[in-house]
């Protein structure tokens, strides 16, 4: 019989171990000693895969016949030098410990904790929690099915993991399934979030193709006899069994490697602890290619510390306790667009000014004007160079209290992107680009002030030569940038007479009000919103900003028109035309809305209405899958037997005209009451509120609803028709992108089954400018009917020489180049440049066509990465 206790050293600690005659598994009568002599042997292998993550440790103190225990939080008889970092959670802190060496793993194993549990990221070398290195799929099988069935699930999931260019590497988990992992080398710019988008929708194509076997679903009740895809595995708050740790069974299993060969095996089983150790002892650590991932992500360098230091002066000025101005360390920049980002911020201070900042090497570089920006190239402006700022003042817009530096009210009067024509110590040069404000070129010159030695002293002058389509100059009376004419595109028309009346609610607008020229004509334009920052949207105060949701479907304006005189019917009814958000008529396609007619009272008419056509699901969200079967029919007879399957309903959020009134200059809060008063919703027609509280709650909410994201809209603001503007901000759950279609590959291209009837593969491309830029292919989640839709489609389209000129050889072999006139949407892993935008998409997986969209409507989207509390 072993002493009590004894005292060992292990790796330069020294532990005590007592109890090691207890048996821990009493089926086998396998002891504690037994455990840790497991662990000893598989330790390289074990802490390999657990080290620098959150463990979650799971004891049988009894054994695994008495009750379990799971621990987080390390208590008081934790040793001291247990390596351990700390989660703060919404409502506490936990201290994690990490499996990082041998030492630690002796300890877990005196301590009877059995199951170890990481997540799919790790903390970095500074403590910081890193992005995802690795994609986890969790095969579960439901009741009356088992390994046999885990694995063809597995053989069809990694088909298509290798064609995302993945390899997948399989565990039997010792319990009931079998886990897929996959590195993500060099993919250190993914959120968790958006490897479980990716995960998602394998597992959704999957549940798809094979529904006898598959499900995506987590209620339980559809599970029985099918194999449960746990995608949420990915999730930066949940965690999985470790590779190699041992299962608190009634047998002493362990989540095993293993390799594609053993899952052909029909008698395929859950190994044991022995048998595992002796496996590893002989062919070494099959999960090996898992580990190149580990550690390789971004964290501070040098030139980013440089970044912080040069905001030392800015936070120097300012209390981040006593001021809601953005604080930023520099080692996580903002998100911004492909372009570096310029804003203009009205400054009410002690004397009114206009902040004037320029996005370079990290910060944003500022400099006051007194007088604003100068509209004359006759005249210059006083520009004084303060403080660099953080990328995220760029979105900010508030009071600063009194008695702190720079007190007063800030609000944006224009931002957008700019080129860069030359930096220097002394002079800037620029051409500012702004959908508000239209394009004009500035330079900034150093001059001294008036004995040379002032280096903040400079000069903003509006230069002669300006973009073709800058807007006229507004004569220079003070120079004041409140005197540049808006940019509306044209006049705007005075407010209707009684559009709000005196407690603020919105009434009907009067006859005598200026209205656009009646329909029929070209439908209006909708109103585009900007991509915006997750950081970004967090700043905005609900009281100044609405929140709603972000429908996945057609953006559509609906209008009804008055009855046509020209009908012959005896009672001719009011008209419900759709069109496109690229002015595409989708009436034909949608005949269902026609019941828009009815929700409208006679006596508004003509109104013009901003809304979604949306496809639900069972579970009552948007699918855009299943819209999309009934997308580009126009005959009667399609369109009736896709309408049988797939009905669709109209979202509507906004209101352009009213009884031929043109109400676009209508602040945000008033034409919403307008649209509640006009329009009756019933099915299927909806006029839904916009969601309560403040931003992070508001996203929680739509995160809950299962829908695409959040849109932002200011309150005060007009409809700015036919223009993308930040006075709306939208940021999407999961990485999304609307590409170009500029080639396809045959399926199976180059082999001799290659078939041409049928697209393996798409070539896409986002515009850059005034060209298209190559950004990757995407074949995974296609259907066999999409892919020969698709290939019928392009065959009208296809033209001699590739309408890109970046393609890689490999991707470019046995391509059919088309003309780039075909706009699609792919859910994606994240870029492989350090921004949105950068470089080529990752891991894309098929959504569907966008008959709505036209290639130059085609913008980078944003996408909220924000991690969940891990634990």
């Amino acid at each position: 019989m072993s002493p009590p206790t004894q005292r060992v050293t292990v790796a330069g600690r020294t532990l005590s171990l007592s109890n090691l005659d207890k048996v821990l598994y009493p089926a086998t009568g396998t002891t504690k000693a037994e455990v840790l002599h497991y662990l000893t042997r598989v330790a390289p292998a074990l802490v390999a895969h657990a080290a620098h993550r959150p463990a979650t440790r799971k004891r049988w103190p009894d054994g695994t016949g008495g009750q379990a225990f799971f621990q987080k939080n390390l208590d008081a008889s934790t040793p001291t030098w247990v390596p351990r970092r700390t989660i703060r959670h919404s409502s506490s802190s936990n201290d994690y410990v990490l499996v990082d060496d041998l030492a630690t793993l002796t300890w877990l194993g005196q301590t009877a904790t059995l199951e170890i549990h990481v997540p799919q990221w790790q903390f970095g070398r500074t403590g910081v929690p890193l992005p995802p290195d690795r994609l986890v799929l969790d095969l579960d099988p439901g009741p009356g099915v088992g390994l046999p069935e885990c694995a063809q699930v597995a053989r069809w999931a990694r088909d298509i993991l290798t064609g995302m260019g993945l390899d997948p590497l399989p565990v039997t988990s010792g319990s009931k399934g079998i886990h897929l992992y996959a590195a993500l080398t060099g993919h250190g710019t993914l959120t968790s979030d958006a490897v479980s988008a990716v995960a998602r929708e394998l597992a959704r194509h999957l549940a798809g193709e094979h529904p006898d076997l598959v499900v995506a679903d987590m209620k339980k009740s559809v599970r029985p006899g099918r194999v449960f895809i746990d995608w949420s595995q990915n999730n930066g708050a949940k965690t999985t069994i470790t590779p190699y740790s041992l299962r608190g069974r009634e047998h002493p299993t362990v989540a095993a490697p293993r390799t594609w060969g053993e899952l052909d095996d029909p008698g395929l089983r859950h190994l044991t602890a022995d048998e595992v150790a002796d496996r590893y002892e002989a062919d070494g650590d099959l999960l090996a290619p898992l580990l190149a991932g580990h550690l390789s992500q971004l964290e501070p360098t040098p030139e980013r510390l440089a970044t912080f230091a040069r905001l030392g002066t800015y936070r120097a000025r300012r209390d981040p306790d006593r001021t809601p101005e953005p604080f930023d360390d520099g080692t996580a920049p903002a998100v911004t667009a492909d372009a570096p980002t310029f804003v203009v911020q009205e400054h009410h201070a002690r004397r009114l000014h206009w902040d004037f900042r320029l996005e370079h090497d990290g910060v944003l570089v500022s400099w006051a004007l007194p007088r604003g920006e100068p509209t004359d190239p006759g005249r210059n402006h006083l520009a004084v160079q303060t403080e660099d700022h953080p990328l995220a003042y760029g979105g900010f817009e508030g009071s600063i209290p009194a008695g702190e530096y720079g007190a007063g009210e800030v609000t944006i009067w224009d931002a957008g992107t700019y080129e860069l024509e030359k930096w220097r110590d002394d002079e800037v040069i620029v051409t500012l680009h702004s959908e508000r404000r239209g394009p004009r070129r500035l330079a900034l010159v150093r001059t001294g002030g008036r004995g040379g030695d002032d280096e903040n002293s400079w000069l903003i002058h509006r230069t002669k030569d300006q973009p073709r389509d800058a807007r006229p100059a507004v004569p220079d009376d003070g120079g004041a940038p409140h005197d540049v004419a808006p940019a509306t595109g044209g006049p705007v028309p005075p407010r209707p007479d009684g559009s709000a009346a005196p407690d603020g609610a919105a009434t009907a607008p009067t006859a005598d009000a200026a209205a656009l020229p009646a329909p029929p004509g070209p439908a209006p334009r909708p109103m585009l919103a900007t991509a915006a920052s997750p950081g970004e949207l967090a700043r905005l105060d609900a009281t100044d900003w609405a929140f709603e949701v972000k429908w996945d479907g057609f953006r559509t304006i609906a209008e009804v028109l008055p009855p046509d005189p020209d009908d012959t019917a005896d009672a001719p009814g009011p008209r419900v035309r759709l069109t496109s958000r690229s002015g595409r008529d989708l009436t034909a396609t949608f005949p269902e809305l026609q019941a828009l007619a009815d929700r409208v009272p006679a006596d508004e008419l003509p109104v013009a209405l901003d809304g979604e056509v949306v496809a639900l699901d069972t579970a009552g969200r948007p699918s855009f899958r299943r819209l999309q079967q009934r997308a580009n029919l126009v005959r009667p007879r399609e369109v009736e037997r896709a309408r049988r399957a797939v009905g669709v309903d109209l979202v509507l959020f906004d209101v352009l005209r009213v009884a031929g009134i043109d109400v676009t200059d209508h602040p945000y809060d008033e034409r919403r009451a307008i649209l509640r008063r006009v329009v009756a919703p019933r099915r299927p027609v909806h006029v839904p509120d916009a969601l309560t509280g403040t931003v992070a709650e508001a996203s929680a909410e739509s995160r809950r609803l299962g829908l695409e994201g959040l849109v932002a809209k200011r309150r005060r603001a007009p409809y700015a028709s036919g223009h993308r503007s930040r006075d709306w901000l939208k940021v999407k759950h999961v990485g999304a992108q609307e590409c170009v279609v500029v080639g396809w590959r045959p399926l199976r291209a180059g082999t001799p089954t290659q078939d041409p009837r049928s697209v393996g593969g798409l070539l896409l491309a986002v515009p850059d400018g005034d060209r298209l830029r190559y950004v990757g292919r995407v074949g995974t989640g296609m259907s066999d009917r999409e892919r020969r839709e698709l290939a019928a489609r392009l065959a009208d389209a296809e033209v001699a020489r590739a309408p890109v000129d970046d393609v890689p050889r490999p991707d470019a072999v046995g391509a059919r180049w088309v003309e780039p006139t075909t706009v699609v949407e792919v859910v994606h892993a994240g870029w492989t440049g350090d921004e949105p935008g950068e470089g080529s998409l990752r891991h894309t997986v098929w959504r569907g066509l966008r008959p709505d969209k036209d290639p130059a409507s085609v913008v980078i989207e944003a996408t909220d990465g924000a991690r969940p509390d891990a634990g």
